[in-house]
């Protein structure tokens, strides 16, 4: 069976084509694929599906098997498939949470429309009403403040991002894992945690819902900026270094949208 495996800011994707219909991935399969012991290893699997509303459908499956609503970085990776394959330099992404415009900005760097943030508490959704710009989380340990007061952002998915001095000091699989499924969110949690270099560049390391941590996700680095710059620390278009690669993020100020760019690979095809 062919698929593409690639990657995205090291984001690591298995990506089928089922535009005919025929694959029918089964929960156990997605497993089984995205296990490097059992299959190709991968942090996400995605299948392409035709649709009348944009030029390719994604769905998406986290590495336990799980569905997952958007991903910035298969975003990326689908919207280079499809304008290779088109030979189209924009092109419209269908997914679960909406659909999201594509542009080629260079060989392999795609910029993503990822659509307007959603700040209420009850659209990320919370438990209980809190001012999302600091929800009042306290995960962390009295001496450590900075793990007390995460901003809240829906970018098609819920995630939180403390804001943290020294982001090599921080345990992102202790603290995202007592996060992930908090009783304050009711559809769980992606968790980031970001440092702060200067008010256009950044740091941030993801633990992401059902998936672990991962070298890069494109929609908390997404919410990353809109969190910052809700509470002034950043400006509102900044870099974001991710272990994985680097990722600019602009919340534009005219739509209130925010254009995720970064770079794409393709590792490998089989089949």
């Amino acid at each position: 069976m062919k698929f593409w495996k690639m990657n995205g800011a090291g984001n690591s994707f298995v990506i089928f084509d089922d535009r005919k219909g025929a694959l029918g991935l089964k929960p156990e399969q997605v497993k089984a694929i995205a296990d490097p012991a059992t299959g190709v290893g991968a942090d996400q699997v995605i299948a392409l599906e035709a649709t009348l509303r944009g030029d390719v459908f994604m769905r998406i499956w986290n590495r336990d098997g799980s569905s997952a609503e958007a991903c910035g970085n298969a975003t990326r990776c689908v919207a280079w498939l499809v304008m290779e394959e088109t030979q189209k330099d924009k092109i419209v992404v269908e997914t679960v949470a909406g659909r999201l415009k594509a542009d080629r900005i260079g060989p392999t760097q795609i910029s993503v429309d990822m659509g307007s943030p959603l700040l209420k508490w009850e659209e990320i959704p919370l438990a209980e009403r809190m001012d999302t710009r600091g929800i009042d989380l306290k995960i962390g340990p009295i001496d450590a403040p900075y793990l007390q007061l995460p901003g809240a952002v829906n970018m098609g998915n819920p995630h939180i991002i403390f804001f943290v001095p020294e982001l090599d000091k921080v345990d992102v699989k202790a603290v995202g894992s007592l996060c992930e499924w908090h009783p304050l969110f009711p559809q769980g949690v992606n968790t980031g945690f970001l440092e702060i270099i200067s008010r256009t560049e950044t740091r941030l390391r993801t633990w992401e819902r059902n998936a672990g941590q991962t070298l890069a996700c494109g929609s908390n680095n997404c919410a990353a900026i809109v969190a910052a710059a809700r509470r002034n620390l950043t400006d509102r278009k900044a870099l974001v270094h991710n272990d994985g690669g680097d990722i600019t993020i602009e919340w534009s100020e005219a739509t209130d949208h925010v254009i995720m760019t970064g770079p794409v690979e393709l590792e490998y095809v089989s089949g």
